[in-house]
């Protein structure tokens, strides 16, 4: 009889211990509800293109990247060329290695990523913190197959090719300028309802082009920064486009007057 009841007991701290250990393991819904978002992104199929020299491309934020290695063999992920890695965190520190090193000439270099994993099947992840963004990247190591080279192409970057060739196609149709010889490497600093979009030159002339929105408005002042004292230059008007008939290195554009004045500032050079 004594024996029962202890069995009794027993029995009912065990399931005891079970329950709370089951309660431990369940999830909010909103926890469910964010595993399931990330699960999703990190399993969703996403583009794999062929670069130069057999380099594997992911296109950048489209899903986790899986990066696939091999004990005894390097994975070489190239990161964009300028960029600055500020943290690498990895996972599984103690079966994975992963080195840096650069390539390139300086002031352009890219950082690499050399993985090497020290057994195969094995799963986890890393986070590379840089100047530009952050990735988030799956390692798993494989018996015998691995990708030798990695890369990314960037969403911005295909923009901004897209904008330069328009920009081009619509520079076509004003005399003087050849569009094969524009120059693109301006920045534009600033907040203002009519930032340009762009700014390129032809060597003789300087073409800063506005949205759309600026049609039928005042247009801001130019004023060219050149030997430290701002002074004005020839410029007109055609549609959304500011033809600046000088080859501007700085300038600044100016609109409204006090707490209302609104500031952009154009240099040749990113």
């Amino acid at each position: 009889m004594q024996k029962t009841r202890l069995l009794t007991v027993a029995g009912c701290l065990a399931g005891l211990v079970f329950v709370s250990g089951a309660q431990a393991q369940n999830m909010t819904t909103n926890e469910v509800k964010g595993t399931k978002i990330s699960s999703k992104w990190r399993g969703t199929p996403g583009l794999v293109t062929k670069g130069p020299d057999g380099k594997v491309i992911f296109l950048f934020g489209e899903t986790q990247p899986s990066v696939v290695c091999s004990p005894l063999q390097v994975c070489d992920i190239e990161l964009q060329g300028g960029e600055i890695v500020r943290d690498v965190l990895v996972g599984d520190t103690v079966r994975w290695k992963v080195e840096p090193a650069t390539s390139g000439a300086t002031g352009g270099q890219a950082i690499h990523l050399v993985v090497k994993p020290s057994e195969p099947n094995l799963l986890t992840s890393m986070v590379v913190t840089t100047s530009r963004r952050t990735y988030h990247i799956q390692l798993k190591s494989h018996p015998s197959q691995y990708m030798a080279r990695i890369g990314f192409e960037y969403p911005e970057d295909v923009s901004t090719k897209l904008s330069d060739i328009n920009a081009r196609l619509e520079a076509g149709g004003i005399p003087g300028a050849a569009p094969d010889k524009l120059d693109f490497s301006y920045s534009i600093s600033g907040q203002a309802s009519w930032k340009p979009k762009r700014v390129y030159s032809d060597g003789v002339k300087t073409y800063i082009h506005f949205p759309r929105s600026i049609s039928g408005q005042d247009a801001p002042v130019l004023f060219v920064v050149s030997g430290g004292q701002n002074r004005i230059v020839n410029y007109r008007m055609k549609n959304d486009m500011m033809i600046v008939d000088y080859a501007v290195d700085k300038a600044i554009l100016v609109s409204g007057v006090g707490w209302r004045q609104q500031k952009i500032i154009i240099r040749r050079g990113s």
